[in-house]
């Protein structure tokens, strides 16, 4: 049998690899998980929610203000396989960071089937654009601004990095300190034979423009690129072959797991302002 993609010849093999709640005792623990914690965010955080970036009414961000003024930024970029979930499902992250004296954006966009993920880069540069403009509004330093995102939000977070930010923006080329890639996607063509092809729609093209590890640029920001120990051996080959690329470019990035950590649990250390992912952007912002 001729195979789908690399070793893979059916699509159940590929399910297997890339959908994580597959081998879960409890699928619904890491939504619940989720919600507990974004609403406990919301709850006990100074926090400014549905702040609009763009046209459309999923164009929003939310953002979790430091203590002191000018303070360094985090833009968390959510996952969901750019088909589900919200800015509101990941309040949770700001727990962590703002502990750390970080000010937390979560960004909102639209989701496929409904956008394409065209679409949904353009909100997600859209986003960072505003953050990087208005973001001294609510006592930021647009300065020392890092990103960073979760699976879908993985890519999103390279594809950010890809931007021509000073031709297309107006904005510093290299206009972020630092960025962290959480069990990104960054070559899309295994998707198109998954679980996922109804709602993401992906061709020929959609997958050439959007496949960051076929387009790295020379860029000035330091990377950690991580996944969960505990995910698939697809999960840390896309991890591994964006390091690869980027390196390749004449880039920084340190290329490291979290030992034991499944496709959900991986952020949680954003959570928990003594973990080392909190440190790490901590350093990386000069909190």
């Amino acid at each position: 049998m001729r195979p789908l993609y690399r070793e893979f010849s059916v699509q159940s093999e590929i399910d297997a690899q890339y959908n994580p709640s597959i081998d879960l005792p409890d699928p619904n623990a890491p939504g619940r998980h989720f919600v507990e914690t974004a609403e406990r965010a919301r709850a006990t955080l100074p926090c400014v929610l549905d702040v609009p970036y763009g046209p459309t009414l999923e164009e929003t961000l939310d953002i979790f203000p430091a203590a002191q003024a000018n303070a360094p930024v985090f833009v968390f970029i959510h996952g969901g396989y750019w088909r589900a979930l919200s800015s509101k499902t990941f309040s949770g992250v700001a727990l962590g960071l703002q502990a750390c004296g970080i000010t937390t954006v979560v960004i909102n966009y639209a989701l496929c089937p409904y956008v394409t993920i065209d679409e949904i880069v353009r909100q997600t540069r859209s986003a960072l654009a505003w953050t990087l403009r208005n973001i001294q509004t609510y006592g930021g330093d647009p300065a020392r601004v890092a990103l960073g995102g979760h699976s879908a939000g993985g890519h999103l977070t390279a594809m950010a990095l890809q931007t021509p930010w000073a031709q297309d923006y107006g904005l510093p080329q290299d206009p972020f300190v630092a960025a962290i890639p959480f069990s990104g996607l960054f070559d899309l063509e295994p998707l198109r034979y998954s679980y996922l092809q109804p709602a993401i729609q992906l061709d020929d093209g959609t997958i050439r423009r959007n496949s960051p590890a076929f387009g790295v640029r020379a860029c000035k920001t330091p990377l950690w690129i991580t996944w969960g120990g505990a995910e698939t051996t697809e999960f840390a080959r896309q991890s591994s072959i964006y390091h690869q690329a980027w390196l390749a470019a004449g880039n920084h990035a340190e290329l490291r797991d979290v030992p034991g950590a499944n496709h959900f649990t991986v952020i949680a250390g954003l959570e928990d302002s003594k973990s080392n992912v909190c440190r790490w952007l901590a350093d990386k912002l000069q909190a």
